[in-house]
């Protein structure tokens, strides 16, 4: 499956989803007067789904795979202040939510490089490098891919 927007991918969905509930985490009474590791959390979980959202409107592979490493990274970091985090004595009452936390950053960690690991292995070199006749054939191929999908669903 082809997406036409980062909106639609579901990585980009996960990663947008952690950065709300880190968020939602941040507002809680742990972190009042700890403006630092609040500011450098949340940061770290919002970069993650910028980086995928700049990376796959960049036009060439090679630089979606760059942002698609520097959006892991972020999410590893997330998860290393989770990990931090977890350790604080303040924080005891919500080690189930940092635990979940942990996970969905982990998830969002396998996803990505699944994703960069296919990308690897395709001899698409991205949007900029079309020639508008390879243009005209991924295009049919995805009007093909779409009205296959329709006859599937009539089938039904």
């Amino acid at each position: 499956m082809t997406y036409e927007r980062f909106e639609d991918l579901p990585v980009w969905k996960a990663a947008i989803g952690l950065a709300e509930k880190i968020y939602a985490l941040t507002e809680r009474q742990p972190f009042r007067r700890k403006y630092s590791l609040r500011d450098q959390i949340e940061r770290a979980a919002l970069s993650v789904s910028n980086n995928i959202a700049e990376g796959f409107e960049r036009g060439t592979t090679q630089e979606l795979l760059t942002f698609l490493y520097i959006a892991r990274g972020s999410a590893g970091e997330v998860r290393s202040m989770l990990c931090f985090i977890e350790r604080l004595s303040s924080f005891k009452d919500l080690k189930s939510e940092i635990s979940n936390l942990k996970s969905e950053a982990e998830g969002i960690s396998r996803q990505l490089r699944a994703w960069a690991d296919s990308l690897q292995s395709s001899e698409v070199k991205g949007q900029r490098y079309l020639s508008e006749k390879e243009r005209k054939i991924t295009q049919q191929k995805k009007d093909r891919e779409e009205f296959l999908e329709t006859l599937k669903n009539y089938k039904k």
